[in-house]
């Protein structure tokens, strides 16, 4: 499969060869090891200081350029545009094949090597999400049905997490007696970390039985460890037995590196330095200084965060030495010396895959394989497969069944198309009618009309970026979002690749061009600030520095007329937030909706929930079933249950088409639905 993928989609470019150079570090003959020792002595602290954060700086004066450790790559390389979108880990687990699993990431590797080096042709250097050092694979278990991050696991049985993260790490790592790493992989979130998400800043695992933490929640690790020879490992959030977990001596020293002789390096999870000394987290620790120092002492070599900026005020305190800087530095220095980072594309192999391999049709081919594969069949009484000679008698209903973006997950990239369920279902047999009927948690239906949204003869709406708060100067991106918008920097997500975090603003515009006249809602939420235009008239205006807010607005369109729309937004630091879309609110009850679908005689209901509603930094989620970011209840939303239990008291055939990252509890379905 390897030479198959790479021959289907790996362009090739000349390469050339280099001369040595003068100083050892730069010279690709000599070992990772000796280039790191022979740099050490010509940086400064302060120079070493800065290349101990995630967000790394250029050294110019020795050729270094500027490096952010922080990319992902889930279940495909997210956050940095198109890519081939594989499905979400959990659903990949369900094939029990980890050949698979690893010709897939081998893939992956491929399209991260390739938007690496694209970016660095086109001069980008030092942007998230465009690194080589991947955080993934998450092999956590899957221990509570409730973790909203569960979906970003490989389960609950220690073994297959095991080995489905082997092949991850192999996929991503390439060949080991490669001269360069293709890239690295890393293991998280070590250890013990399966919820709760709302407390994980200043959760303590304690009194846990040394059974349970042997053979359930260490042998991924140790495994990507051994056998995989995993390059990174992240620590997690919580407190492991009243210490940090990236501050624990028992986790990062006596285990990782003495017991399971782990040599290479450690990152924070992001922001979990500032845990041991924040108000209201761990409060292990009195101070920055006191908690950068402690971590680096015992094991964490990589900071996500801003923290390690305090290290040269606790070397001058005396609470840790330089020379124990320079251990750490030098695993850093080794990695990316390993990855060919700081040398020349013409003398790194694979640098010759072509950006053309990113989103190619072997890959999608293969996504389509795998996806395919991983659906679970759990109840059918003999109506699947159904006929399609009886199409005309078919509907389809539920708000999942035309909802692209659920299908994408957490942690994900931009696919070149989304197909919906119902455009899957439509396109097998014919345009079956399609009533919503609900929303995942209640009967309020929003319908959306955003399909009626379109610019310069593309669907939906086009953005532009500024990394600035005047919406003017270098535009650092454009975006297309042909589905309604819904963007956050959530888990340190941009909007889009070349925007930054915070301090940006950004313009939308579309036309919107309804068939029907009606009342139609404007729909907006943002965190901080946004304005919204309707042929030029400001129709909503929350501009400033805000907590999030919804608004809306009503507009009274007439079929065919065109509406030009417009938002403004701003985001002024910390939390960022954008949703919009366009429709018509309806209030449905589950009698009226059977008779929305009375001509049918079989109903394929597409449920379930979504990544919006479980998940990481979810904190905003308050509400029937789930709360900041977990599940309080793993039972099917009951405005579902109530809709499936009144189609099938009407004497309707029901296919019940589950969608969800985590466990769903189905007891009653098992009555209501002839297939699940």
């Amino acid at each position: 499969m390897r030479n198959l993928v790479f021959a289907f989609c790996v362009g090739v470019m000349a390469a050339t060869s280099s001369p040595a150079q003068d100083e050892p570090y730069k010279n690709p003959d000599l070992s990772p090891q000796e280039r790191a020792d022979d740099l050490l002595k010509r940086l400064t602290l302060k120079e070493k200081i800065s290349l101990m954060q995630n967000q790394s700086p250029g050294v110019e004066r020795l050729g270094i350029k500027p490096y952010n450790w922080w990319s992902e790559a889930l279940h495909g390389v997210a956050r940095n545009g198109l890519a081939t979108v594989y499905p979400i880990t959990m659903g990949m687990a369900s094939v029990f094949d980890d050949k698979l699993i690893e010709d897939i990431y081998v893939t992956v590797s491929d399209e991260g090597r390739a938007k690496f080096h694209d970016a660095r042709r086109h001069g980008r250097y030092g942007r998230g999400n465009e690194g080589l050092t991947f955080w993934n694979p998450n092999v956590n278990i899957f221990r509570d049905p409730r973790w909203g991050r569960g979906q970003e696991t490989w389960g609950e049985d220690p073994y297959l997490t095991t080995r489905m993260g082997v092949a991850v790490v192999r996929g991503m790592q390439g060949p080991a007696d490669a001269k360069y790493d293709k890239t690295h992989a890393c293991a998280k979130h070590y250890a013990v970390h399966s919820g709760p998400e709302a407390k994980r800043h200043s959760f303590d695992v304690e009194n846990l039985e040394p059974r349970d933490l042997w053979e359930t929640y260490l042998p991924a690790f140790k495994a990507l460890v051994q056998e995989a020879d995993v390059k990174e490992v992240m620590c997690a959030y919580q407190r492991f037995e009243g210490e940090p977990c990236c501050g624990s001596n028992r986790l990062l020293t006596q285990i990782l590196r003495d017991e399971w002789g782990y040599k290479h390096l450690v990152v924070s999870d992001c922001g979990a330095i500032s845990d041991f000394f924040y108000q209201g987290r761990h409060e292990t620790h009195p101070d920055a200084a006191t908690s950068s120092a402690s971590a680096v002492i015992n094991g964490t070599d990589l900071e996500c965060g801003v923290e390690y900026a305090h290290l040269d005020e606790a070397v001058e305190r005396g609470l840790i030495t330089e020379h124990r800087i320079d251990t750490s530095l030098r695993r850093l220095l080794e990695a990316r010396f390993a990855l060919g980072e700081m040398d020349d594309d013409a003398l790194v192999p694979w640098s010759r895959i072509s950006i053309d391999t990113v989103d190619c049709g072997t890959h999608r081919r293969m996504a389509l394989d795998v996806t395919r594969k991983s659906m679970v069949l759990l109840h059918n009484n003999g109506i699947l497969p159904l006929d399609k000679g009886d199409a005309g008698k078919i509907a389809v209903m539920g708000p999942n069944a035309v909802d692209s973006v659920m299908q994408w997950g957490n942690y994900k990239g931009v696919p070149a198309h989304t197909y919906t369920i119902l455009e899957g279902i439509r396109g097998a047999i014919g345009n079956v009618p399609y009533e919503k009927g609900c929303e995942l948690l209640d009967n309020h239906v929003f319908d959306s009309y955003y399909n009626k949204v379109s610019h310069d003869g593309r669907p939906g709406m086009k953005a532009t970026y500024w990394n600035n708060m005047e919406m003017r100067g270098e535009v650092v991106a454009t975006q297309e979002l042909p589905s309604p918008i819904s963007l956050s920097n959530g888990g340190h997500t941009v909007f889009t690749s070349g925007v930054g975090l915070e301090n940006f603003t950004a313009v939308y515009e579309g036309t919107f061009r309804p068939e029907v006249s009606d009342k139609y809602t404007l729909a907006v939420e943002g965190d901080d600030g946004y304005r919204v235009y309707v042929n030029g008239e400001k129709v909503i205006d929350y501009w400033g520095e805000h907590s999030s807010a919804k608004r809306e607005y009503t507009l009274e369109a007439a079929a065919g007329k065109d509406y030009e729309i417009k938002i403004e937004y701003m985001q002024a630091g910390a939390e960022a937030l954008l949703k919009f879309d366009i429709g018509v609110h309806r209030q449905i009850p589950p009698a009226e909706v059977v008779e929305r679908v009375k001509d049918a005689e079989t109903v394929i209901f597409v449920g379930g929930i979504s990544p919006n509603l479980e998940g990481e930094d979810k904190y905003f989620v308050y509400c029937p079933g789930f709360a900041g970011g977990d599940r309080t209840s793993i039972e099917l939303p009951q405005v579902q249950r109530d809709i499936l239990k009144a189609l099938k008291a009407a004497g309707k055939k029901v296919v019940f088409v589950n969608c969800s990252g985590s466990a769903m509890a189905l007891v009653p379905e098992l009555e209501s639905c002839d297939a699940i």
